[in-house]
């Protein structure tokens, strides 16, 4: 006999772009959001019944409705205010989450000075929020930033490891490191500006990357996330994924040339993948 187990639905990759237009400059946010329903549902699995479900065009349609409405400073507080709307207007549902992205759009430089109407795309990384709330519960939010792109090309050491038969991987005392790290801190408590916290977590992340002497990428990720929970207080915890960027020493001796750390190829795949929650 068969059952329903875990189940939830709803919209993804919602794509918006809001422009405010202030009489001196512009501001520009694109987001990708994606919008998920838990509820009972029971009866539109088992016997067709859609009279519980909202349809998924509609959510879509909300995420653009609130969007002209929302006051919202951050993605943190959109995305708050969405589940929220959705858990307010459907009462079949017992919990409701969000997830968002943003794109990195900075001003232009021009000559110097800001462009007040026109941005670049900076980076490949994206700012990202996931916003949790349960029937009669505290939504629980979780900022991140992913697909952060960081190399440097020294302090950085991977030596005293297992070595079997099968290991062929030669111990290096100044190689290479990049990764293309995901990190996202939950709150216990809301900040004061989500956005600062934001920016005082990647600060610290990345001065953490370039000082540290790294003995192993599970060395430096620690230390990257103890950073964050120094300079946000409101965080509970941070994950951090870091898969290797690798650059391998490209053998040049065939060629009767010598190879002192300066030629590489470099590649993902295959890549070490570490990740660990550092908590406080």
């Amino acid at each position: 006999m068969a059952s329903l187990g875990l189940n939830r639905y709803g919209k993804a990759r919602v794509r918006v772009m809001i422009v405010v237009r202030h009489e001196t400059h512009h501001e520009m946010k694109e987001w990708s959001v994606r919008v998920l329903l838990h509820g009972d549902f029971e009866t539109c699995f088992t016997e067709g019944d859609n009279s519980r479900i909202l349809p998924t065009d509609t959510m879509k349609n909300t995420v653009y409705y609130l969007a002209r409405e929302s006051r919202a400073a951050s993605l943190e507080e959109f995305a708050t205010e969405l589940v929220e709307y959705l858990m307010a207007n459907n009462p079949q549902a017992f919990k409701a989450s969000a997830e968002i992205e943003e794109k990195n759009w900075k001003q232009l430089i021009i000559v110097g000075v800001p462009h007040p109407t026109t941005y670049s795309l900076a980076g490949p990384e994206v700012k990202t929020t996931e916003v949790i709330v349960e029937r009669d519960g505290k939504a629980r939010v979780t900022s991140g930033i992913d697909g952060l792109v960081i190399l440097k090309t020294t302090k950085s050491a991977f030596t005293g490891y297992i070595k079997d038969k099968l290991t062929t991987l030669p111990e290096s005392t100044d190689r290479i490191f990049g990764t293309r790290a995901t990190v996202a801190w939950e709150y216990d408590n809301k900040p004061s500006s989500y956005e600062g916290a934001r920016a005082a977590a990647l600060e610290a992340l990345l001065k953490t990357f370039a000082e540290h002497d790294s003995l192993s990428v599970q060395h430096t990720l620690f230390d990257m996330g103890k950073a964050i929970l120094g300079v946000v207080p409101q965080a509970a915890s941070v994950k951090l994924t870091m898969p290797n960027l690798h650059c391998i020493p490209f053998d040049l001796s065939r060629f009767g040339q010598d190879n002192p750390n300066q030629i590489y190829v470099p590649t993902d795949e295959p890549h070490g993948y570490i990740e660990a929650v550092i908590e406080r």
